[in-house]
């Protein structure tokens, strides 16, 4: 559990350094006053959680504080992480009942979907799950060579369409050789779209609906693939694949490589949408299930 703990607080180095340090810098023995919540509030939108996100929060943090009887700002710590904590999700617990399992990996370009496809077949063959990838991103040769050299160190089947081809094929054959090998879980990491282009994104929706005449009830989840270092332009594209796509989760990455990791609480609470996993590092053990706890203990010093 230590080990657990440390990871976290590892990967949340820069968040805590950079943003929520500052934040934890601001408390201390003077009194709560009318100055305070304008400085939380400015510190909050700093960290990137957004001004929405922040208003609530600080709003909470109020009612906390009158009702506990709170008037110096090292107590008012304790209502900031109370009021962040609950804006967060326990421990989803990812299980399936349909055997193969489709998971539609979507995101846009640079988010780590090709990776986190792979890091997601590691945790799920640990689980003694058999594994089968899809790599449906046919646009680009190096996504396909690149994952297909993770499934030959993960030992993991890899269904690959020739490059340019039509992704929905692809999709629709590995889900279909996946049921002829008795797959337990299928991941298919798709091409990265701006959630701008309105025809790459009616594009993912042809994937979403060719999945689902595959194997009916495919895909069986749909997650965003999210970079936390793009701050709160991954709520633009939360949106934007939610209105595409019937999205189940979010796994934001690159979080050992964000200061941003306010936009966190932001996903949450203005999407709607639980945080499954969080990318703390590059190695294929370095992505976690989403720890609430974890998070918030690890983007405040101690």
């Amino acid at each position: 559990m230590a080990e657990f703990f440390k990871k976290w607080k590892d990967g949340l180095t820069r968040t805590r350094d950079v943003t929520f340090g500052r934040i934890a810098s601001f408390f201390g023995a003077t009194e709560i006053s009318d100055e305070t919540w304008d400085e939380l509030e400015a510190l909050l939108i700093q960290a990137d959680m957004g001004i929405q996100t922040t208003q609530a929060v600080i709003q909470e943090c109020q009612l906390i504080t009158q009702k506990e009887g709170y008037t110096k700002t090292e107590q008012l710590m304790l209502a900031v992480k109370q009021a962040l904590l609950k804006r967060l999700d326990p421990i989803q617990e990812v299980e399936f009942s349909t055997k193969p399992a489709v998971i539609l990996l979507v995101g846009v370009n640079g988010s780590g979907k090709t990776t986190t496809a792979a890091k997601l077949a590691h945790i799920y063959k640990k689980q003694h799950k058999k594994v089968l990838l899809i790599a449906a991103d046919t646009y680009r040769a190096a996504a396909i060579d690149q994952l297909r050299v993770w499934c030959e160190r993960l030992d993991v089947p890899l269904i690959a369409g020739q490059q340019d081809g039509d992704p929905g094929a692809v999709t629709y054959d590995g889900i279909h050789a996946a049921i002829s090998r008795n797959i337990d879980l299928v991941i298919v990491d798709t091409a990265g779209r701006l959630h701008t282009r309105y025809n790459l994104m009616e594009e993912i929706k042809k994937v979403y609906k060719v999945a689902s005449k595959a194997l009916p009830g495919a895909p069986h989840a749909s997650w965003l693939v999210l970079d936390a270092t793009t701050g709160q332009n991954a709520l633009q594209q939360a949106k934007a694949f939610k209105e595409a796509v019937n999205l189940t989760g979010v796994i934001l990455t690159k979080l050992d490589s964000s200061a941003k990791g306010g936009i966190a609480f932001a996903v949450k609470e203005q999407v709607g949408l639980p945080i499954l996993y969080a990318g703390l590092g590059e190695k294929f053990d370095d992505l976690q299930p989403f720890d609430r706890q974890a998070f918030v203990d690890g983007i405040f010093p101690d």
